[in-house]
């Protein structure tokens, strides 16, 4: 029986990725791992951070769409990333960081039952730093150009928090599909892990009645689960449609391949592998420094970056 080795990526929409940039890369000392742009309309810029080479488990994605409109919060979507940290030494240094920079922030608190520190981007996107002292982020690599020193760098996706209407429905596909565990749970919350005792495949839930959210800018498009391989996606997909879900079928986005399905509150959820990954068509000390494109968009280059403008 495979298991799901933890978060693979997570997608959000960001306005501006000139901003985005400078928000991730020069406040959050991630590496731009990859600029490429959207397969599906090849107008919109992908963006990716992460470790020193994307791995997965580390890359936050974005999509920039420049008309795009303010998020209207409700139900029925990813509302929250965690992001680790190798302790409560780190937080403190984040405190002060984000306090210089002008990041509003919540000071240090508790979050999902761990020391955290609560802040938003300029977009609104709410993110979580947090300690996890006691967790060897086995796959994270080290960057040595980040701003931030070794000892206190973001290690790598964290705590999801996704919030729904029915977390019954949503515990279920999770782990009744998946594997998940369920940790703790009472009337509105829950936390499930698909690897026991780790941060790193851990989703939070809150269920909460009301309007489901109009996503835009700071809004959370999608989140990613990890597998090893081909193989493993094929399992995994005929698992999904037999539980009666709609799948997309396995897609190849060239730095992984890919599926996609909507569980029954509406949440999108994307099945990824974990190769070829990001050095498929660059080397590791230009990662994240050129336009890239997959191969079969290569014939294309001057019609997409005439459309684009530069990310210094």
């Amino acid at each position: 029986m495979y298991t799901i080795p933890g978060h693979h990526h997570i997608s959000m929409i960001t306005k501006n990725a000139q901003q985005n940039n400078k928000f991730y890369r020069d406040i959050l000392g991630l590496r731009r791992v990859k600029v490429t742009v959207n397969q599906d309309d090849t107008s919109m810029y992908h963006l990716f951070y992460g470790d020193k080479t994307g791995s997965p488990g580390t890359e936050l994605s974005f999509f920039e769409i420049p008309l795009v409109g303010r998020t209207h919060r409700g139900t029925n979507a990813i509302t929250k990333i965690g992001l680790i940290v190798p302790s409560v030494d780190s937080l403190h240094y984040w405190v002060t960081r984000l306090d210089e920079l002008g990041v509003i922030n919540d000071g240090i608190t508790t979050y999902a039952n761990r020391p955290s520190l609560l802040f938003e981007d300029e977009e609104g996107l709410r993110l979580a730093l947090i300690a996890a002292p006691n967790t060897k982020v086995e796959y994270w690599e080290t960057y040595e150009k980040s701003p931030i020193p070794v000892e206190h760098q973001i290690q790598g996706m964290g705590t999801v928090e996704i919030t729904v209407k029915n977390k019954g429905k949503l515990i279920r596909s999770l782990t009744e599909i998946f594997g998940y565990e369920l940790k703790t749970q009472d009337e509105t919350t829950a936390i499930l892990q698909s690897i026991n005792g780790e941060m790193f495949g851990e989703i939070y839930i809150i269920e909460q009645d009301g309007p489901s959210e109009k996503p835009g800018r700071g809004s959370i498009h999608h989140l990613a689960i990890r597998v090893e391989n081909d193989e493993e996606l094929a399992f995994w997909d005929e698992q999904v449609k037999a539980r009666g879900f709609i799948s997309s079928g396995i897609v190849d986005r060239f730095y992984f391949k890919s599926l996609y399905f909507r569980e029954s509150n509406g949440i999108l959820i994307e099945i990824a592998t974990d190769g070829p990954g990001f050095l498929r068509d660059g080397d590791v000390e230009s990662l994240g420094e050129q336009l890239d494109l997959p191969d079969f968009l290569e014939p294309q280059r001057a019609e997409i970056t005439a459309k684009l403008k530069p990310i210094l």
